[in-house]
């Protein structure tokens, strides 16, 4: 078998045609730069104003969940806690506190008034 290319004989001409360029003309045409070989650089992202995160916290709102280690109201609490400080009283806790003493007084008191007349009962029947 003769393994010399074949000519295929359509019956056109095809012309072909080659540029030179000289180097200095060269490198002003052809670009020799890698450009797809290097991955491209992110976008830049524009950060978050705090207007816009009071925004977005208000929509998502109740999409975070209650209770969680990390991205959840709980976990903004604690942190914010520990940025701020230790939480004050307010006035209204504080009065709940009043009350919770106020009634822990009185049931200490009836307690003993219950006892005192248990007392007086047993001694008025064995007299």
């Amino acid at each position: 078998m003769d393994n010399s290319l074949k000519s295929h004989d359509s019956g056109s001409e095809l012309k072909l045609s080659k540029k030179l360029y000289n180097k200095s003309a060269y490198l002003n045409v052809i670009d020799t730069q890698f450009t797809e070989l290097v991955p491209p650089t992110p976008p830049v992202e524009e950060p978050v104003s705090v207007d816009e995160f009071f925004v977005l916290y208000n929509d998502l709102f109740y999409e975070i969940p209650k209770e969680g280690d990390i991205n959840s109201h709980e976990f903004l609490i604690k942190q914010s806690t520990e940025y701020v400080g230790a939480q004050g009283i307010s006035d209204e806790m504080q009065a709940l506190f009043d009350e919770i003493t106020v009634l822990r007084e009185e049931n200490l008191e009836l307690q003993q008034n219950i006892i005192d007349l248990t007392t007086d009962d047993n001694t008025n029947s064995t007299s």
